[in-house]
């Protein structure tokens, strides 16, 4: 059945949209879950059982299998819940009318459904006929799931090394795989063969002869290369890439994967003007998988959805994505950290992210990934973190593990942000003056610190860290109070404003913010100057170079084509343009240094 709205709501940390589905998705509106950490769901399992005074047995770690069993657990609960939800809503009642009314007060002014509906219900009217005709005509919203593939840390059982299967991202994929949903499911952070290998095992993801397929893969991809690399691989197995969804490299939340240089825009009209070839390519050696391996064919192409995510902050960069670039559906991440209805945040949290500004969020180093970590600065987590330096006892306990991928001082992983690790390096650091302490010390425990506002807002009783780290992306700045859904989606939709007027165009907020990405990778090679460096930016300037001149030649058509004056932009298009040729000259100045 056709989607409504025209945007949806990005996967937010661990716990910031753990339970986002099921305050949303009676509305239509599609939200994902992080299904990374297991404990977490289960705990929240426990929660709304309570809540909803269902019968609930804990999930012990007694088995092999026992995080896979909790994530399906916890989504079978979820979908069950959100379609006991929308089922009251579609059988209307005259008590219920006002959530009907709400449901459609929220959509786009220009679909016919909403008109119909303000037709029907004008006059006198049947509730039973009302419920007959939103039975036909209403949708609920995707119960969607992500899963960082990177996040895949080896498992043991009785000091046991396990199978792959039972890794991590693999254990969550099975979780999914194994639940009632007919949904998606997001991988970000790039490809892991192996995993999307054990995507083949699950009949699920497999197309029917009509095109239907219960359970759907999406890829969040920064680059058309990544996505067409990706597309093909899991089409040689036979199974379909639903969705490409774009993500900014810098201006998003979260973990920031920083292309070489390339920007939104080019690579928005990358993916437009080869659509069809994507479409075309992978279908045909999907069919020829799916032949080979004497399974069913779909009748017709399988269709694709293009989405993007990252920075956008008003109703003109929404209107203007979907109708420039062809998109079917905008991501609206950080702005709804601050819409009490749909995410979970903590009250004291919420706080700072209303009074922050542009100097409190910023790229840190402080993820154990080793990736660019976007951050709130003095979230109560960073607050924590510092005062245990202070103490001299620098570090986090690990009771989870999910980032404890290294392997340095511990076969079975450790991570980067524990007490062991750090105090090992320290250690290290007495006779090696290489190490720098602060760089070892700023690694955070994210695993407890991403899922603390949900332990907070619910009153989880436990013994560890209430500090929350919060990871909002740059668009947080022009954002400066708690406001209700119908609020937001009236903003999103433009019929209302919530954003400070002075945000800065999306891409050109982007733009800058590469620019001081690059300012920052070019003091570092000051110090470790060599050919593979020098081959880095020039690919990095060239890309760069690129993007400006499209952003010229864009905001030129926008003018004329939207009758909107971008005098202003590109101005600071002209003056971003200057600052990369200053960062080319320092570059150049290097090469007649020393070669290593």
């Amino acid at each position: 059945m056709k989607k409504y709205h025209t945007f949806h709501i990005p996967v937010m940390g661990t716990a910031f949209t753990a339970d986002t589905p099921l305050k949303v998705a009676k509305y239509g509106i599609d939200s994902v879950i992080s299904i990374v950490d297991d404990v977490l769901l289960e705990r929240l399992r426990k929660v709304y059982s309570k809540q909803y005074c269902l019968p609930y047995q804990e999930i012990k770690k007694t088995s092999k299998n026992y995080r896979s069993d909790r994530i399906t657990s916890y989504l079978n609960l979820i979908n069950t819940l959100s379609k006991e939800k929308f089922n009251k809503l579609i059988n209307v009642t005259k008590d219920k009318f006002q959530e009907v009314k709400k449901y459609f007060a929220m959509l786009p002014d220009d679909i016919e459904i909403k008109h119909e509906f303000d037709r029907l219900t004008s006059g006198i009217f049947s509730f039973n006929d009302l419920s007959v005709w939103l039975k036909k005509n209403l949708v609920m919203g995707s119960i969607d799931v992500n899963i960082m593939t990177k996040v895949d840390k080896t498992n043991y059982f009785n000091n046991k090394e396990l199978p792959s299967e039972y890794n991590d991202a693999h254990a969550s994929l099975r979780g999914f795989a194994n639940s009632d949903l007919a949904s998606s499911i997001i991988f970000s952070a790039g490809m892991n063969p192996r995993l999307y290998g054990y995507i083949a095992q699950f009949e699920d993801f497999y197309p029917d002869q009509n095109g239907y397929i219960k359970k759907k893969i999406v890829l969040k991809v920064s680059d058309f290369r990544s996505a067409i690399i990706q597309g093909k691989f899991l089409a040689k197995k036979g199974l379909w890439v639903s969705e490409y969804r774009i993500e900014s490299g810098l201006n998003c939340g979260g973990h920031a994967f920083a292309t070489d240089g390339f920007l939104m825009g080019p690579i928005l009209s990358e993916f437009k003007s080869k659509r069809v070839s994507l479409i075309a390519e992978t279908f045909d050696i999907l069919t020829k998988s799916l032949e080979t391996n004497n399974r069913v064919l779909p009748k017709e192409t399988l269709p694709i959805r293009i989405t993007a995510q990252g920075g956008v902050g008003t109703a003109k960069e929404q209107q203007f994505l979907l109708d420039y670039y062809n998109l079917d559906s905008i991501g609206w991440g950080t702005p709804f950290l601050l819409v009490p209805e749909v995410t979970t945040v903590d009250n004291k949290t919420r706080k700072q992210l209303i009074k922050a500004k542009e100097k409190d969020l910023y790229l840190s180093n402080e993820s154990p990934l080793g990736v660019p970590f976007n951050i709130l600065r003095n979230n109560s987590k960073d607050l924590e973190r510092k005062k245990n330096i202070k103490k001299g006892n620098p570090g986090s306990p690990c009771p989870r593990g999910f980032l404890a991928l290294s392997n340095e001082y511990n076969a079975q992983g450790i991570c980067t942000a524990s007490k062991q690790f750090q105090q090992n390096k320290i250690n290290e650091s007495h006779n090696d003056k290489s190490i720098l302490v602060e760089k070892i010390v700023e690694k955070t425990c994210l695993c407890m610190g991403l899922a603390a506002s949900a332990v907070v807002n619910h009153d989880i009783q436990t013994r560890e860290s209430l500090g929350v780290s919060i990871c909002p992306g740059p668009n947080m700045a022009y954002f400066d109070k708690s406001v209700s859904l119908l609020e937001m989606i009236r903003h999103i939709y433009g019929f209302e404003n919530i954003c400070r007027t002075d945000k800065p165009n999306m891409f050109l907020k982007e733009l800058y913010l590469y620019l001081d990405y690059l300012k920052d990778k070019v003091k570092e090679a000051k110090s470790d100057w060599n050919i593979k460096q020098e081959r880095y930016f020039n690919r990095f300037f060239e890309n760069m170079n690129a993007g400006i001149d499209y952003y010229t030649i864009l905001f030129g058509e926008i003018e004329k084509k939207y009758h909107q004056s971008t005098s202003k932009i590109i101005t600071e298009i002209e003056n971003a343009k200057n600052k990369l040729d200053l960062l080319i000259s320092e570059i150049e100045d290097l090469r007649f240094a020393p070669i290593v």
